[in-house]
């Protein structure tokens, strides 16, 4: 008997350990952490930070050079920052950091991500009672540089980090999507750009690019290659699409819509332009700004962060100078169904901030990310790229306006193109949307981007575009995300339960792996009881 208490007390601490193993998965954040009254100067705090970068020296600069400011101010804390040229690999990586208690203080990362993080128990510090603490808050009375207050965050931004009524964010960087424009090409088809693009706009004179010499060049460049339209983003093409068109992509609760007729609609449209060759993607015909600059596309649609890569003067670029075609460059608006009730998709980077035992530790985090949405910062990385501050407070500085008011002056800090895509922005927070945001959002978006790839490789291969196809691709694009599983609620599409969560299948599993064990030692004790008779 002694040998069997010790075979249960080891199953049944095992099973003890489980929900300990399990329990930062499928369970929703609290709180979990308590405002300290202060930051204690005697002691010092060392802290980790996640951040992206381009592989841009000048951005790593900002950030080395704010790290610097910031630790002049508070010598106690300590900032390391490690940096990443993908957000998967961040995403990634603080999942895997999550099951090990090994996350960064402060990262750089989007809603989409925290709302995954957040499934962990207490992973997430909810920065509500931080932004408003009187003390150390957004503006506070101690904070030791000149921070925004709350009113000062640019509304709609600080909006896009709510989750579960909860701010679990501070906005960092905002951009949109931009369509750049061969304005010299536009003009030599017989055309004129009008004030907002649309979408019929934009499909007519790409067909109308695929012209031909009789040499079989294309008659608008003279040159073997024109790809009139390429869309750097496919999954935030169908999303706004979408959006544009009051059609069902998803909720708030999680539920899946993006499956109707209104997509199969703008699928058809994908893979009709795909079939004559006037319209591709990055995924299938590479990066639109090489092809862009190089006078072999007309219309390229990348984020307006991207806006240094794009024209001819572009101070960065991934292809030969002799290669770069000479042209007028015009930014604008994303193509729209309705140019009286324009949507443009709001893109960016965020903060967030990981819960740690030490409630001053967090606090030295909390002051860390508040000092990244200062002027200094704001103002600072904007002008690298064509992002545009999140604070009214740096956007109406009189340092900020002037730069603004120099486009042109040169084709690195003032570039014209970047300034114009931070003005597109700026002129148009009010025209920008952010999808739902929720466990599995990420995937969602994934999805979307597959149905426009797989529907133009489709169409590329000379395969029939059909309600056949699109059921088949339907139910493939759902499978391969697990989208037909579950939503928010734990219900699948059609109401029934979905697949437990997988914590709960180890603990099952745990349960019944303990009766097994302990059933094959009285079978082990019989046998042995048997052989001795």
């Amino acid at each position: 008997m002694k040998k069997l208490a010790k075979v249960l007390s080891a199953c049944l601490s095992f099973m003890l350990i489980i929900p300990m193993i399990t329990g930062c998965h499928g369970k929703k954040s609290s709180a979990g952490f308590t405002m300290p009254e202060g930051l204690d100067p005697s002691k010092t705090y060392e802290i980790v930070f996640w951040a992206k970068n381009d592989t841009n020296i000048t951005q790593t600069r900002i950030y080395n050079q704010a790290i610097e400011d910031f630790e002049k101010l508070y010598p106690n804390i300590k900032v390391n920052i490690r940096l990443y040229t993908d957000y998967n690999k961040i995403y990634n990586d603080v999942i895997t950091n999550i099951a090990t208690g090994t996350t960064p203080n402060v990262c750089i990362t989007y809603p989409d991500h925290i709302a995954t993080y957040k499934t962990g128990n207490n992973v997430v510090v909810p920065l509500d009672e931080l932004i408003d603490d009187p003390r150390y808050g957004l503006g506070g009375s101690e904070v030791k540089f000149d921070s925004p207050s709350s009113d000062e965050v640019i509304p709609e931004y600080l909006n896009e980090c709510v989750l579960d009524d909860s701010i679990y964010a501070l906005p960092y960087m905002r951009s949109t999507e931009a369509c750049y424009v061969n304005k010299d090409y536009v003009e030599a088809l017989g055309y004129e750009i009008p004030e907002t693009l649309t979408w019929d706009f934009v499909w007519e004179v790409s067909e109308k690019a695929l012209e031909k010499n009789p040499d079989g060049t294309y008659a608008v460049n003279g040159k073997d290659v024109m790809i009139p339209f390429i869309y750097k983003s496919s999954d935030n093409m169908l999303i706004t699409m979408l959006k544009q068109q009051n059609a069902g992509y998803s909720d708030d609760e999680g539920n899946i819509l993006i499956f109707n007729d209104t997509t199969k609609q703008d699928l058809m449209t994908v893979a009709e332009h795909t079939g004559t060759g006037a319209f591709s993607t990055f995924k299938i015909s590479g990066y639109p700004g090489n092809f862009f600059n190089a006078g072999e596309c007309i219309f390229a649609i990348d984020s307006t962060a991207g806006a240094t890569w794009m024209g001819s003067d572009a101070p960065l670029s991934d292809i030969d100078k002799n290669q770069i075609a000479h042209f007028t460059t015009v930014v604008k608006t994303v193509p729209q169904f309705d140019v009286d009730e324009p949507y443009m998709i709001s893109q960016g980077p965020s903060i967030c901030i990981f819960n740690k035992p030490d409630s001053g530790e967090v606090l030295a985090s909390w002051l860390f990310a508040q000092y990244m949405i200062t002027n200094d910062v704001q103002i600072s990385y904007s002008s690298t790229e064509g992002y545009v501050p999140v604070t009214s407070k740096a956007r109406e500085s009189s340092e900020y306006q002037e730069y603004l008011s120099r486009s042109g002056e040169d084709n690195s800090l003032y570039y014209s193109v970047k300034i114009d895509a931070a003005k597109l922005l700026i002129e148009n927070t009010s025209n920008t949307f952010v999808t739902p945001v929720f466990n599995g959002s990420t995937s969602l978006r994934n999805a979307a981007g597959q149905l426009i790839e797989n529907t133009a490789k489709s169409t590329r291969r000379g395969q029939t575009i059909n309600d056949e196809y699109f059921t088949k691709l339907y139910e493939d694009t759902k499978a391969l995300y697990r989208l037909d599983q579950m939503n928010s609620a734990g219900k699948n599409s059609k109401g029934e339960l979905g697949p437990l969560p997988a914590g709960s299948v180890i603990l099952l599993s745990a349960i019944g792996g303990t009766w097994i064990v302990i059933i094959a030692y009285f079978a082990v004790q019989f046998a042995k009881k048997k052989r001795a008779v």
